[in-house]
């Protein structure tokens, strides 16, 4: 089975289940709409009650991602967003809680794999998550990252296989990011017994706290989730929200926030 580890994020986890809370955990493009804006909505994402951070480094070909990131991380770059970009602004922000890099992993191989790993450390991030590298396709990667000290999040589909899950989650550590349906970021999620028991076949392989993603947007979809997952992850729709300004950024994380918590209560 794989585990927590010790590090930044298994510590939030631990705090976490002895609050009996579960993760909010949402997801911003760095330098969407501004640099600045980012940097604004990283401490505020922290003052309404994230656990921990996903930061995305805009890609120019963002495959798995749907339209709303997709256009994130067109405007981040056109703006002059950077892998260093990223890096700094994590650094400048000096967050309380966990922060998660979310790349692909051309930019990273550009920018340089063992220089991107100690400046990411450097600059404060906890874990890291590669969309396009499923585990084993590069074990050298993997293991720079393991040995680099940051935590190798796993991404785990809703259709992986049973039979596949060990090997999907074998030498990750932080927590599992479960897509919770078919297709790229955004849209709608169904909250069904197919979720719930994907959750559930994770959970008999390892000891890794679950977090689901993909598609959750509101405040009674995060509540529906976090029923029987350990925390969600937020994308698209905090993204469109920053679209819109950081105050309506802020509304939504509340009410992500106040929905979970209400979940917490309850139980």
């Amino acid at each position: 089975m794989s585990d927590g580890g010790a590090g930044p994020i298994a510590a939030r986890w631990a705090w976490l289940r002895g609050a009996g809370r579960p993760a909010l955990i949402p997801y911003l493009t760095a330098g969407y709409p501004s640099a600045d804006a980012t940097l604004a909505a990283l401490r505020m994402l922290v003052e309404e009650g994230a656990d921990v951070i996903e930061v995305g480094v805009p890609f120019s070909d963002p495959l798995a991602d749907g339209p709303t990131i997709q256009h994130s991380s067109f405007e981040a770059l056109r703006g002059g967003m950077t892998v260093g970009g990223v890096l700094a602004l994590v650094r400048e922000a000096r967050l309380d809680v966990p922060v998660v890099l979310f790349s692909y992993l051309n930019p990273i191989l550009r920018y340089g794999v063992e220089r991107f790993l100690a400046e990411a450390r450097e600059a404060g991030a906890s874990g890291l998550l590669l969309t396009d590298v499923p585990v084993g396709a590069d074990p050298a990667v993997e293991h720079a990252i393991t040995a680099g000290g940051l935590d190798r999040i796993p991404l785990v589909a809703l259709t992986t296989a049973p039979s596949r899950l060990p090997a999907a989650v074998a030498g990750g550590s932080g927590f599992v990011y479960l897509i919770s349906r078919l297709g790229v970021t955004g849209g709608g999620t169904t909250i069904g017994g197919d979720l719930q028991g994907a959750v559930m076949a994770v959970r008999a392989v390892t000891s890794l706290p679950v977090a689901v993603g993909f598609g959750i947007g509101t405040g009674a979809q995060a509540a529906a989730v976090a029923e029987f997952a350990d925390g969600v992850v937020v994308g698209s729709a905090l993204v469109r929200a920053m679209g819109e300004g950081l105050e309506a950024a802020r509304t939504l994380t509340g009410e992500l926030r106040r929905a979970l918590d209400a979940v917490a209560v309850a139980h």
